[in-house]
């Protein structure tokens, strides 16, 4: 079976930086898409990175390009994505996701979701 399970959340003060992980199983990064969402409350999900087979990284949420960087490490079938410069609205609950190569390219969401991890950046 697939299965993600995100962790690293937590409270940070406005300007500060955490990481996040994302530990994969039951299938292989090399033949995966993955992408990192969120979703803050009242607000609609958003995609803010999506790291593709080829290790290209996109960032389709503009608010988070320079800040944000989303990187994998296939041999430990982990996926991470450093947050740097937190802003208040970037308090949400993160999720990381896969998809069959070329996901990242595509248009609809992902089939396969971890549980979130929640994010709150404090002022």
């Amino acid at each position: 079976d697939v299965q993600l399970q995100a962790s690293g959340g937590g409270v940070v003060q406005t300007g500060g930086s955490l990481r996040l992980s994302c530990a994969a199983s039951g299938f292989n990064l090399d033949d995966y898409d993955i992408a990192w969402f969120r979703q803050a409350p009242e607000k609609d999900r958003q995609e803010v990175a999506c790291i593709s087979t080829r290790g290209v990284v996109t960032y389709p949420t503009n608010s988070v390009v320079g800040r944000f960087t989303a990187s994998s490490d296939n041999a430990k079938n982990t996926i991470y994505l450093q947050m740097n410069s937190l802003k208040s609205e970037d308090t949400a609950v993160y999720y990381c996701a896969a998809d069959p190569a070329g996901y990242c390219s595509s248009f609809g969401y992902p089939d396969y979701w971890g549980q979130g991890t929640l994010v709150t950046v404090s002022s």
